[in-house]
Parts: structure tokens; C-alpha cells; sequence
């Protein structure tokens, strides 16, 4: 039995396709097929059942897969020790970020890290935070940045900053002459939100109900993106709230139609995620460092009320 065959299970085990399995093993499908099948004449049971399609994994096979997701684990951990003790701060690492945070957080602390940490091959993908979760959980994603608290048992969860929500309100709007707005100002009809699977827009929904608000009602007009959000509200079709960072970058125009909520602002925390097993901690430690000190600057707010961006709250 070796780490590779075990890997190789893992990878057959996640896309159900040999061949599939073997392009993302980098290895030739009959390789593949050959170490799996010496691994499971070795133990001499049956880990994958061929017979169905996609293939399945056995009874026992979910035993083996499950334990072999511990091994080749650890053994990452073993370079991680050793680099640790060097001092080395490289390789390659892939970083998951939600649609919601990557346009206005990367060009943030990006071009910092990158010269500060010239030896690390940083991939970064956007990805909605379910889709974050599996990843993290998969081995595909090395740490993410999403909107948290999640309650995840397996996941680490440090906060980066603390984003206040800020109201976006145009002409003509019930609450445009109020220098503050507070959640109990807010009403759930006539406020513009994301599409489903943004979890800013299930912070939205959180704080109406936090402030006692019905939020039963069916939401007519939905957008993808923030400034489509914005164009919308310009047409009088409504109000729209805002992450703070997407607030900056509005011309001066927009910015007088903002509105922020009274002391303390309702805010989503934003955090580095990853894994209990602390996998690559010497880059996740960088990462945090260097956002921190960015962010910092930016975001004065303090004393805010955390809002979940969990849907059913």
C-alpha cells in the first residue's frame, strides 16, 4: 500500500470516472487502473464497484476512502513540518473567495502579497460559500475568504475585518431625507437584493428579521452584482444595501445617496477559512497578515452587530 494508490482511490472516489480520475491525477487512466486494482488485490476486497455507472464505491470502500482522506493528509503534513522549520513560506496554495468580497478585496491586498511572498503560486477562485465548503472539505481549496459565522465543525473560522452595511437610498425614497437609517427603518419589499446563493443577500433577509421585520414577501426585482443593484435603485425602483468596500469606489454622485445605520451599524464578519487539520498554516498565518494590515486602514468600524449570512435564521 502506498500515498499514491491512496490518492488515487481519493480521486476515483470523488468523480466516479477512471479516466476522469487519472487527467486530474496527472497520470495515465491505465496507471490509475492498474494501482487501484493492485491496492484493492492487496487488501483483497473490492473498493469500487465497475459495475455501475457513474461507479460506486462499496460498503467497505467508503471505510477505506474515509480513513484514506486521514493518511494523505497527514502525510502533507510532513512537508508542512519541514517547512515550517525552514522558514519557507512557498508553494502552491488555492484560495476560494465569494463573489461578494473578490472585486473589492483583491485588488486590496493582492499586489502586496505577491511581492512580499514571491515564492508562493497563488491560485484564487470565486466560488459561492457552499461551493467553498465541499472544496475545503474535497482537499481542492487550501483556505477560503467568505462571510462567516458558518458553524462548520470541521472548519477554522479567523476573522479578517467586520464590514458594516450601508444603505443605498435614491431620490424620492421614503427614508432619503434621514442623515441615519436603523434596521427597523427597513422594509423587506421595497429593498433590492442579490439572486439566491449570495449569502449578503441572506444578511439582508437576517437583519429585516433581526429588526422584527415580515420578510414572507415575494421579492420582485433581484440582480447578480451590486452595481446593477445601484443602476436599479437609480430608476426608482427601490433602496439596496451595500458592503462597506463597495461603497468606496462610488462617484460622488452615488455617495450622496448613501446612508449609514446608527451606532453599531449591522455588519457581516469576514474571515479566513480552512481546515481543522491546518494544512499549509505558514502561507494561510501570510495571508491573514497581509489582509489584515490592508484592511485595516480602510474599515475603521469597531463596535458592530454581526449578522449571519446563513439562510432560515
Amino acid at each position: 500500500m502506498t500515498i499514491t494508490q491512496l490518492r488515487y482511490i481519493l480521486a476515483v472516489a470523488e468523480y466516479q470516472n477512471f479516466t476522469i480520475a487519472a487527467k486530474h491525477s496527472f497520470v495515465t487512466q491505465p496507471t490509475l487502473s492498474m494501482q487501484v486494482q493492485k491496492l484493492e488485490d492487496e487488501l483483497e476486497i473490492q473498493i469500487f464497484d465497475r459495475g455501475k455507472k457513474p461507479i460506486g464505491v462499496t460498503e467497505v470502500g467508503k471505510k477505506i476512502v474515509s480513513q484514506a482522506k486521514n493518511i494523505v493528509a497527514e502525510a502533507n503534513r510532513i512537508q508542512d513540518i519541514v517547512d515550517q522549520d525552514k522558514g519557507f513560506i512557498g508553494g502552491e496554495f488555492t484560495l476560494g473567495v465569494i463573489p461578494t468580497i473578490m472585486p473589492t478585496l483583491l485588488p486590496m491586498f493582492l499586489k502586496n502579497f505577491i511581492k512580499k511572498y514571491p515564492k508562493v503560486n497563488l491560485i484564487i477562485k470565486e466560488q459561492p460559500t457552499e461551493t467553498l465548503i465541499k472544496n475545503l472539505t474535497d482537499g481542492h481549496l487550501d483556505a477560503a475568504i467568505a462571510a462567516t459565522p458558518l458553524e462548520v465543525e470541521f472548519l477554522k473560522e479567523r476573522p479578517l475585518y467586520y464590514e458594516p452595511f450601508v444603505g443605498y437610498i435614491p431620490n424620492g425614497h421614503r427614508l432619503y431625507s434621514s442623515t441615519k437609517i436603523d434596521p427597523t427603518d427597513l422594509d423587506i419589499s421595497d429593498i433590492l437584493l442579490l439572486q439566491d446563493g449570495h449569502c449578503f443577500r441572506e444578511g439582508v433577509i437576517n437583519l429585516c428579521r433581526t429588526a422584527g421585520k415580515n420578510v414572507n414577501d415575494h421579492f420582485q426585482l433581484q440582480s447578480g452584482s451590486f452595481e446593477t443593484l445601484v443602476n436599479l435603485a437609480n430608476e426608482g425602483l427601490g433602496m439596496t444595501l451595500l458592503p462597506y468596500l463597495n461603497t468606496i469606489e462610488l462617484d460622488e454622485k452615488k455617495k450622496k445617496q448613501l446612508r449609514y445605520f446608527n451606532e453599531p451599524p449591522p455588519a457581516r464578519e469576514v474571515s479566513l477559512i480552512y481546515h481543522k487539520k491546518e494544512l499549509k498554516i505558514q502561507i494561510t498565518n501570510a495571508l491573514i497578515d497581509t489582509i489584515s494590515s490592508v484592511v485595516r486602514g480602510a474599515i475603521a468600524f469597531q463596535d458592530v452587530k454581526i449578522i449571519s449570512p446563513l439562510g432560515n435564521k
